[in-house]
Order: C-alpha cells, then sequence, then structure tokens
C-alpha cells in the first residue's frame, strides 16, 4: 500500500494553494477580464482554461494547482498568475507565501496615491493635508496646504522632497522649512524615516541617491544618520511663520497608509483663534507670493 503524498511539502501548502486559487477563480467574472460570459457557465468566475490561457500556462498545470497535487509553481507562474486573477498587493503575498516563495521586497516607496485618499484631502476645505511617500517626497496636497506650504505644483519633482528641503532647502531670514517651529524636530524625524525606508527599499537607486546626496550635503544629517535612531515622539503642535498672515499655530496629525507605506498629514487650527482665521484668510489668498518671499 503506498502512502499518500503530503499536501505541504517543500514550504508549499498545496491544500491552502488549491483553495485560494479557487476563491479568487469564482470572484472574477468574464467581463472583468474582457471576455464573453457566454450562454452554459454552471459556475461562478471564470473558467479553469481561462485563468490557464490569462497566465500563460497550461490548463492541466493550473488544474493540478487547484487539485493540490501540482508541482511547486515557479516566481514566474505565481506573477502570471498574480496577473490573470487580479490580486491585490496583500493577496499577491499570500499566494508567494502559500507556495513557499517569499515576494521579492517592492523596488521603491509606491507614488500612487489611492483616489480615496485624494478625495479626502480635497474634502478638508479648513486643513491643511498632504500625503508624503517613505521618503518624504509630497505626492498630493490640497490648496490649503500649497497656501500655507508652498505651491508644490510649480516646483520639479525632486524639489517636493521634505527631507532635502529641511535639510539642503534655503534658509530665509535663517528660518528653515516654511519657517515652522519644531524644524529641528523635524529634521530629526526625517533622517529615522529614512533610515526605515532604506531597509525596507535596499535597492532602490532613488532611495539611495538621496541618502548619499543628503550626507554630503548636510553635517546635520550625517550625524543623525550615524546615531541610528529609528523611532521618536510626534509632534502634536507646531507653528509656521507665514510671510503674509504671519503666524499660524495648527495641530499636527499623521495618518499612516500602511499598504502604500505612506502618511496623509492634516494641519487644523484651534477653532475660534486667530490661527483658524489665518487659515480662512489662507484659503482666500491661494499661492499668491509676493517675490521677495521666494
Amino acid at each position: 500500500m503506498g502512502l499518500a503524498a503530503d499536501p505541504h511539502t517543500g514550504g508549499v501548502d498545496k491544500v491552502e494553494l488549491a483553495g485560494f486559487l479557487r476563491s479568487r477563480r469564482e470572484r472574477i467574472s468574464p467581463a472583468d477580464v474582457g471576455l464573453a460570459a457566454g450562454p452554459r457557465r454552471r459556475t461562478p468566475g471564470l473558467r479553469r482554461e481561462e485563468v490557464a490561457h490569462l497566465a500563460f500556462i497550461s490548463t492541466e498545470y493550473y488544474t493540478r494547482l487547484e487539485q493540490a497535487r501540482g508541482p511547486r509553481p515557479s516566481r514566474e507562474v505565481l506573477a502570471g498568475l498574480s496577473r490573470a486573477l487580479r490580486l491585490s498587493d496583500a493577496e499577491r503575498e499570500h499566494l508567494h507565501l502559500l507556495a513557499g516563495a517569499p515576494p521579492d521586497p517592492a523596488p521603491g516607496p509606491p507614488r500612487e496615491v489611492r483616489q480615496s485618499i485624494l478625495d479626502l484631502i480635497h474634502r478638508l476645505p479648513q486643513s491643511a493635508a498632504f500625503v508624503t511617500s517613505a521618503t518624504l517626497e509630497v505626492l498630493a496636497w490640497n490648496a490649503l496646504a500649497a497656501a500655507l506650504m508652498e505651491d508644490f505644483s510649480a516646483l520639479p519633482r525632486r524639489e517636493r522632497n521634505l527631507a532635502r528641503r529641511v535639510f539642503l532647502g534655503p534658509r530665509p531670514e535663517g528660518q528653515r522649512l516654511y519657517g515652522v517651529s519644531d524644524a529641528d524636530a523635524f529634521a530629526r524625524h526625517a533622517a529615522r524615516r529614512l533610515r526605515t525606508a532604506a531597509a525596507r527599499y535596499p535597492e532602490d537607486p532613488e532611495v539611495t541617491g538621496l541618502i548619499r546626496e543628503l550626507r554630503a550635503g548636510s553635517e546635520e544629517f550625517a550625524r543623525l544618520w550615524d546615531s541610528h535612531d529609528v523611532d521618536g515622539a510626534p509632534t502634536l503642535r507646531k507653528i509656521f511663520r507665514h510671510p503674509l498672515v504671519g503666524p499660524v499655530t495648527v495641530n499636527c496629525d499623521a495618518l499612516d497608509l500602511a499598504d502604500r507605506d505612506q502618511q496623509v498629514v492634516i494641519y487644523t487650527a484651534v477653532p475660534g483663534t486667530p490661527s483658524e482665521e489665518a487659515l480662512r484668510l489662507l484659503s482666500v489668498i491661494g499661492t499668491q507670493r509676493l517675490d521677495a518671499v521666494r
């Protein structure tokens, strides 16, 4: 009498992999992938042969995977299945783990901001809100953030990076980073954030290039980098010294978007204060600035 095959061999959980593939296949309609539904579909979702065709593998091989008797799928096969089944990032990672092949690290910090987050920050007319990447690049902003800080739309992409701005940017009248009261604390935060990004994206040339540039151009950054700090207390309130409306005190809240490695930063003023009135005035002034301010 022969021994039954072990469904969990070589790091592959064949039973769970089969169930996961089947569940993802059944949730996709033919129309989702540009296929005609046809008159005779007895089961929901795509047929096995359709998934195999979309993933560029044989129907026999895919069928064996769904029956928990296929060989370990290669990374190329997993990439094809992820594409064919329209897996999210979390689902793609789960598929790789079930197949005993942990996914490669992301090549670099995600820069695409979800539409729902874009809609959110533009629905906060009395708050200055913006989104930063893992390297503190400003990816999206609303009108009040541009009025309070800078018209980011007028800047090339590399100049929208707040780490580059705090360590290498201009300092009119000795002030740094838009005259904000916690610029030194933000510099420490920036160094810690970049150290985390370097560990997460060690092969990304933009991350490594930015760190090299800051180490070469800023003694302060080099010192903070060499301290190896990775944690720190958040700043909950700060003051902007705005050239047109004067000091603006704001509460600072940062919301982590873990799936994108991004942060939504929201600045709000206490109702009934002069700072709230200043923000209201800025929303009218917009990004108009005097030449002397630039």
